[in-house]
């Protein structure tokens, strides 16, 4: 599986959904995940139907963080025109990573 890395850093196991069938379910039908999951492309998300909070990472094409938010069940962001994709994971992995705006982040392996 993929990893999540900022510099040399590892943060989590990541999985990528580029598919649109990918992207559309993307954390759907879970009770949580391990790691994170990235939608590429992808400029808003939303919660409906989801039974827990997320934390979301609004990335530019080059993997810079542009903004980052905790979600709770039942909502929808606003659009982050730059972005070109973003980072999912359980409310709370974004603390323990330490992950914030102006951070660049990129997928390996």
């Amino acid at each position: 599986m993929p990893w999540l890395m900022r510099e040399s850093e590892v943060l989590a196991t990541v999985e990528v959904a580029e598919r649109s069938r990918e992207r559309i379910r993307g954390l759907l039908g879970r009770e949580t995940i391990e790691g994170g999951i990235m939608l590429r492309p992808c400029r808003q998300v939303h919660t409906l139907g989801m039974h827990f909070a997320i934390d979301v990472a609004f990335c530019d094409r080059d993997g810079v963080v542009l903004r980052v938010a905790t979600v709770p069940p039942w909502r929808l962001t606003r659009p982050v025109w730059r972005s070109g994709f973003v980072v999912e994971a359980a409310a709370g992995a974004f603390e323990r990573w330490g992950l914030h705006p102006g951070d660049q982040v990129e997928v390996k392996g």
